[in-house]
C-alpha cells in the first residue's frame, strides 16, 4: 500500500477514534511525553538559551525519532502501517477532548454558575478566571477553541501528511514543548526560547490551513477574510492571530482585548471589532461545530494534497528511471 494511502486511512481512522473515545482519563501519551520532558527540564535546566536549545532538541528529536523507528519497524506491512498512523493520530489529536471541555464551560454558563465555569476554565487555557464575568469566560473558551484547532488538530495532519508518523508525533511535541516551557515566565524566559520558536515555525502552515477552511465553511466567508486580512498581523502570535482573527468574522463576534495570565494583565488588539458584537454563551456551541468541520475538512485537504502530491512527481521518476536504462 503506498505511503498517502496509509496516512489517509490511518488519519481517517485516528480521528474517528478520538470523535468515539476521546482521550483516556490516565496514561495519556502526551502526559506521559510532559513528564519525559519534564524530568528532561530538570536535569538541563540553566537560565540560558543554549540549553534551552538543547532540551528542545532532546525532547522533540527524541519523539520524531521514535516514530521513524516505530515506522521503519512496520513498513513491511500495510495494516500495521495504517494501525500505527491511526495509534499516533489519535494520540496527538485532541479535539474531542476540546469540544468536551469548551461545552462544560457552556453548559455552566447557561446554568448560571459561574463558579462552577471558572473552576472548568483552566482546562481549557491559562487564563486567569477569577476576574471575568460570563461573558468573558465565554470569550475566552471561544479563542482557546480556534486556537487549539489549529495546535490539537489541523498541525498535526499538516505534519503527519508531510512526513508521516515522525511529523505527527514531532509536531505534538513541540506543541507541549510550547505549552510547558515556552511562556515569559523568569524562569523560561531565556531557557523556553528554542521550543517557543520551534512552536511558532511547525504551527505556520497549520494555522493557515486552519483559517482558510475556518473562513470557507464558517457562516460568513466575506467576514472572516475581512478580519483575517485586517487584524491578524496585530495580534502578538503570529499563529493564533490568523486563526482567531478568521474564526471571530466566521462567527460574527470580537476577540480579543484586555485579558490576565498569573497575574499579568495584557492589552490585546480587538479581532474584528468592527463589525462584530460580544461574544455570548450560545457562541461556544457555534464554535465547538465550526472547529469540528475545519478538523475534517483539513484531513481531505491533507490526504488530497498527499495523493496530488505523487502524481505530480510520478512522471518525473518514470523519465528518470527511463533515463537510467537508457545509460545502462
Amino acid at each position: 500500500m503506498r505511503a498517502e494511502r496509509v496516512f489517509a486511512y490511518g488519519a481517517a481512522a485516528g480521528l474517528l477514534g478520538d470523535l468515539l473515545l476521546g482521550d483516556p482519563r490516565r496514561g495519556h501519551p502526551v502526559a506521559l511525553f510532559g513528564r519525559a520532558a519534564g524530568a528532561v527540564e530538570r536535569g538541563l535546566w540553566h537560565d540560558h538559551r543554549g540549553w534551552g536549545a538543547l532540551h528542545t532538541a532532546v525532547c522533540a528529536g527524541g519523539a520524531a525519532a521514535l516514530g521513524t523507528a516505530a515506522a521503519r519497524a512496520v513498513r513491511r506491512s500495510p495494516a500495521a502501517s495504517v494501525a500505527l498512523t491511526a495509534a499516533a493520530t489519535w494520540a496527538v489529536v485532541g479535539g474531542t477532548s476540546l469540544a468536551r471541555e469548551a461545552r462544560a464551560v457552556g453548559r455552566a454558563l447557561e446554568a448560571g454558575d459561574l463558579g462552577t465555569a471558572r473552576a472548568r476554565l483552566p482546562h481549557l487555557c491559562g487564563r486567569d478566571p477569577k476576574a471575568l464575568d460570563a461573558d468573558g469566560i465565554a470569550r475566552a473558551v471561544v479563542e482557546s477553541v480556534a486556537e487549539n484547532t489549529s495546535d490539537a488538530v489541523v498541525g498535526a495532519l499538516v505534519w503527519g501528511a508531510a512526513a508521516g508518523v515522525p511529523g505527527l508525533l514531532g509536531f505534538r511535541a513541540a506543541n507541549t514543548l510550547d505549552a510547558m516551557v515556552g511562556h515569559r515566565s523568569p524562569r523560561h524566559l531565556r531557557y523556553g526560547w528554542a521550543s517557543a520558536r520551534l512552536d511558532d515555525l511547525a504551527g505556520w502552515p497549520g494555522a493557515r490551513l486552519t483559517a482558510v477552511l475556518a473562513t470557507a465553511s464558517g457562516g460568513d466567508p466575506r467576514g472572516a477574510l475581512r478580519a483575517w486580512r485586517a487584524d491578524a498581523g496585530r495580534h502578538p502570535s503570529p499563529n493564533a492571530g490568523p486563526v482567531e482573527a478568521s474564526f471571530a468574522g466566521a462567527l460574527g463576534v470580537r476577540l480579543g482585548g484586555t485579558l490576565s495570565y498569573a497575574g499579568r494583565v495584557e492589552h490585546r488588539p480587538v479581532l474584528n471589532g468592527a463589525a462584530g458584537r460580544p461574544v455570548r454563551t450560545g457562541d461556544i456551541e457555534r464554535a465547538v461545530r465550526l472547529s469540528r468541520r475545519v478538523g475534517w475538512l483539513a484531513l481531505g485537504v491533507c490526504a488530497g494534497a498527499r495523493l496530488l502530491a505523487r502524481r505530480v512527481a510520478a512522471p518525473g521518476r518514470r523519465a528518470a528511471g527511463r533515463g537510467a536504462g537508457g545509460r545502462s
